[in-house]
């Protein structure tokens, strides 16, 4: 599986697997978008993420945690 930045939900079940014990709301963007292109299952061009994208991840992370 490989999973783009349009992968929000994925891209946040991954998140809440590798950083079970962080509340997503406390996290702030240039984080996230680090642990996100740490995932192994991550495979997209780091230029191709905004604001947008990952505030739609966060909000993701926080609807499944």
């Amino acid at each position: 599986m490989s999973l783009k930045w349009t992968d929000s939900r994925d891209i946040a079940i991954e998140l809440i697997d590798a950083h079970p014990d962080i509340d997503p709301k406390a996290i702030r963007f240039t984080e996230l978008r680090q642990w996100v292109l740490d995932l192994p299952v991550f495979d997209d061009d780091p230029a191709h993420c905004g604001e947008k994208i990952l505030e739609a991840i966060q909000l993701a992370w926080m609807e499944e945690a």
